[in-house]
C-alpha cells in the first residue's frame, strides 16, 4: 500500500511540474484531472454488435496478380468486402478499381503515396486524403467515406484530419499476417481464432497465399452464421463512441 501511494504521489508531482512548465493557469485539481484522463483519438478497430456481421478488407498498394482469384472466390461464397487502395495503385490499375466496385465491393482510400501519416503536417495529411479520395471517385464514380492509415500508423492529428475530410478512420481487430507469406492454413487459423461479431479482418490483395486461404475462412464462418458485409455497412455513422480498445459502440 505504501509503495502504491509513493507511485501515485510521483505521478501527481510529474503532472504538476508539467503544468507549471507549460504555463497552465487553470485550477490545479481540474487541470490535473483533465491531463490524467485525456483520451487519445482512435480509429474504428471493430464494432460492438451481436448480429454476427463482420467485415473482411484488403489493402491494395502493389500488384494485382491474385486479385481476380479473390474476386472470384468472394462471388462464389456471396461475400462482400472492402478494398483500401493507394492512389498510385488506382492510377495504375483503373480497370481493377472499376471491377471491384462493379461487383458490389467497397473501394476506399489508403492514402496517396502510402506514407507514415503521423510524420506529416496537417496540410500534408489533408493533401494525401483529398487527392486519393478524388482519384478513386473519378475512376469509379463511387463516393469514398473510409480511410485506413498505411502501416496502421496514426496519431490524434491523423484521426482529426480524416474526420475533418469526411472520412471514418478504420483499423482492424483481426490481423491475418498474410503479408508475411504464411501458408493458407496458418492465415485461416489466425482469422478463425480471433474473429467475433463486429470484427474487421485485415488482409492484402497481393498476399502470396491470401486467395488460397479464403475458402478456409468463408466456409466455417458462413456455416456458423456469420455474414460478411462491407465496412461502410458494418459501422455506425452517427451517435457512437469509440471505446479505449477501439471498439465502436452506440451511445
Amino acid at each position: 500500500m505504501a509503495k502504491t501511494k509513493r507511485v501515485a504521489a510521483f505521478i501527481l508531482a510529474a503532472i504538476t511540474i508539467f503544468c507549471l512548465a507549460a504555463g497552465v493557469k487553470h485550477s490545479g485539481a481540474y487541470t490535473l484531472y483533465t491531463l490524467a484522463t485525456a483520451k487519445r483519438k482512435l480509429p474504428i478497430y471493430s464494432v460492438e454488435r451481436e448480429d454476427k456481421k463482420i467485415a473482411i478488407s484488403f489493402d491494395c498498394a502493389w500488384g494485382v496478380e491474385h486479385t481476380d482469384e479473390l474476386l472470384s472466390t468472394m462471388e462464389k461464397y456471396n461475400v462482400k468486402c472492402t478494398f483500401f487502395a493507394v492512389q498510385f495503385w488506382i492510377e495504375k490499375y483503373p480497370d481493377y478499381a472499376k471491377k471491384i466496385v462493379g461487383k458490389g465491393h467497397g473501394l476506399e482510400t489508403h492514402s496517396k503515396t502510402h506514407p507514415k501519416m503521423s510524420k506529416l503536417s496537417r496540410d500534408e495529411i489533408k493533401a494525401e486524403l483529398t487527392s486519393s479520395k478524388a482519384a478513386i471517385e473519378k475512376v469509379t464514380g463511387r463516393i469514398v467515406t473510409l480511410f485506413r492509415p498505411p502501416y496502421g500508423d496514426y496519431n490524434d492529428k491523423v484521426i482529426t484530419c480524416a474526420e475533418e475530410s469526411g472520412l471514418y478512420p478504420i483499423q482492424w481487430d483481426v490481423d491475418s499476417l498474410d503479408w508475411k507469406d504464411l501458408s493458407a492454413d496458418k492465415i485461416a487459423a489466425r482469422v478463425l481464432k480471433k474473429v467475433k461479431s463486429g470484427s474487421i479482418i485485415l488482409m492484402h490483395n497481393n498476399g502470396l497465399h491470401t486467395a488460397e486461404s479464403l475458402p478456409l475462412i468463408f466456409g466455417p464462418l458462413l456455416a456458423d452464421g456469420y455474414e460478411f458485409v462491407r465496412i461502410d455497412d458494418l459501422i455506425y455513422k452517427e451517435n457512437y463512441e469509440i471505446r479505449s480498445d477501439g471498439a465502436q459502440i452506440k451511445k
